[in-house]
């Protein structure tokens, strides 16, 4: 298996897997700086502080900017006498600051496969680059202007980026991966995410660039590994799928692919993909409404949005925002570090994962991981409510804590990403994974905007809740999601007719026996 790794696959998997480390250091870039950034929006907007000694902190480590815009109310009685903006206000500028990246990956989630399918894979990455990197200057010039204006502008062009490329960078690693690796080398785009989350918590710290003079510097960090991205592109080989099955360019796929294979033997690859094609060609192209009007397309689609309905409504964005407060009960003195500790599990088991998946399949791992969850939000749970009784209870949280989020990486987290791909041929890949990400950036944007008050509704019961949607879940995967582990794509449509029911496969080969004759007479 290790004579199918090459040094220009290895480099092109990295070049395309720094837009997921990019994504996920614009997911969790945002949280750590709060306090330092909504203290700026005061002095921008004008609102008095709750505590004057976070004025005076604030005004002693740097100097205040000068331009007509910023209006502190200590400077000068005319400015006294200015009506300052509610603390309302700020609230208000800093929940778009930390939304406008969901909304912006909502609406772009339609767009990556499309732009793929225009430009080849490499030139797309490239031109969503462009947005990166606006995005990226946007915010890390933020604290020289009106600094709400350009951070809600910024994160909402960077959430543009992140929303084409949660489509694109599966389809692309997907595309050029040999099929025997295929599984461990889609979950690295889960794994970049995780490591820029990692890496964002960690520098966010605010002994490093979370602090008053470098916030805008952590938020405009991701301008570096865009321009050298930009560069590594030039040198990646297009997708030989996109080449063959797309353009028709035979020759210009077979040379792709032995420069990904590297001495190879490439035919067994063009034999997959020519079936592949001849079969996209008889079909017309694919909308997403044929999606779920086409009985051959409704049920993988189907099953793609219950995985990505399973990984977001899991509660693994509310671990992450119980995990602070959780560990401060705990006793711990520094939370933050805590947090930060969740972050590098969270890393090091998607790394586990890569080399399990080809081992135990992705059905598999992905029920270990939902079972595990399962049992760890009631122990969480039980932890919350008890934690008032017995003071020990807290760590029976924490250790829950620690051991979901090693489920969630080792199955949920990874596996809809690259499953999606493996659910669809060439004709209507890209409109599967484009309905899959807006599915998955709709369901991140509704928990980050209603958990706070469903929380505030059940209280220290919240993942008894959670448990409760990881259990139906669980048993609609058993029943309904076929193993992919080794499968070419039309072994794997053949798995989705067999648990169709007999019904559905009768109808389906009644339809096939129809077209040949068709095509014959």
């Amino acid at each position: 298996m290790t004579d199918q790794v090459t040094g220009t696959l290895v480099f092109a998997i990295l070049t395309a897997v720094l837009s997921s480390f990019k994504f996920g250091y614009d997911i969790g870039v945002i949280n750590a700086p709060q306090e330092v950034i909504v203290s700026h929006y005061r002095h921008v907007l004008g609102v008095p502080p709750d505590d004057q000694k976070a004025v005076d902190d604030y005004a002693s480590t740097q100097e205040l900017p000068t331009a007509p815009y910023l209006r502190n109310p200590t400077l000068s009685p005319e400015a006294e006498e200015e009506p300052t903006a509610s603390a309302g206000l700020v609230t208000m500028f800093w929940s778009l600051s930390v939304s406008s990246f969901a909304i912006g990956g909502m609406i772009a989630s339609f767009f990556g496969g499309w732009l793929g399918d225009k430009l080849g894979r490499i030139k797309a990455m490239l031109v969503a680059n462009i947005l990166s990197f606006t995005g990226a200057l946007l915010m890390g010039f933020s604290k020289m202007g009106p600094s709400h204006i350009l951070i809600i502008a910024g994160r909402s062009i960077s959430g543009l980026y992140c929303g084409i490329i949660s489509g694109l960078i599966p389809i692309y690693i997907g595309e050029i991966a040999p099929t025997a690796l295929r599984g461990a080398i889609g979950t690295l785009h889960q794994l970049a995410i995780v490591t820029g989350i990692l890496v964002s918590q960690i520098v966010g710290l605010d002994f490093i660039l979370g602090n008053h003079e470098l916030w805008h510097i952590l938020l405009g960090l991701t301008a570096v590994p865009s321009l050298l991205q930009s560069v590594m592109l030039f040198f990646c080989p297009e997708s030989p799928r996109y080449l063959y099955i797309k353009l028709d360019e035979e020759e210009k796929a077979r040379q792709s692919l032995k420069r990904l294979r590297g001495g190879v033997d490439v035919t067994k690859d063009i034999t997959e993909m020519r079936n592949e094609r001849e079969e996209a060609m008889r079909e017309q192209k694919v909308s997403i409404i044929q999606l779920f009007t086409n009985s051959s397309y409704r049920q993988p689609i189907l099953v793609a949005l219950l995985l990505h309905l399973t990984q977001q409504f899991s509660g693994i964005n509310g671990i992450f925002y119980y995990s602070t407060s959780i560990f401060q009960t705990a006793g711990v003195g520094q939370p933050v570090y805590a947090t930060i500790g969740v972050g590098a599990i969270n890393t090091v088991f998607t790394a586990v994962s890569v080399f399990l998946v080809e081992k135990a399949g992705r059905r598999s791992l992905f029920l270990i991981g939902m079972g595990g969850m399962f049992f760890c939000a009631i122990f969480m749970s039980v932890g919350l409510v008890l934690l008032d009784k017995l003071s020990w209870m807290s760590y029976v949280s924490m250790i829950a804590i620690f051991l979901f989020v090693s489920f969630f990486e080792i199955g949920p987290g990874p596996i809809p990403w690259f499953m999606v791909g493996e659910f669809f041929n060439q004709g209507s890949r890209s409109a599967a994974m484009a309905v899959a990400a807006f599915c998955n950036w709709a369901c991140n944007f509704f928990i980050a905007l209603c958990f706070p008050y469903i929380a505030g509704f059940c209280g220290p019961y919240v993942f008894f809740l959670f448990a409760g949607t990881m259990l139906a879940f669980t048993l609609v995967t058993f029943f309904k999601v076929p193993e992919t582990k080794g499968k070419s794509f039309e072994e794997i449509a053949e798995e989705f007719r067999k648990k169709s029911g007999s019904t559905q496969a009768a109808k389906a080969a009644t339809e096939m026996k129809f077209l040949r004759a068709t095509e014959t007479a």
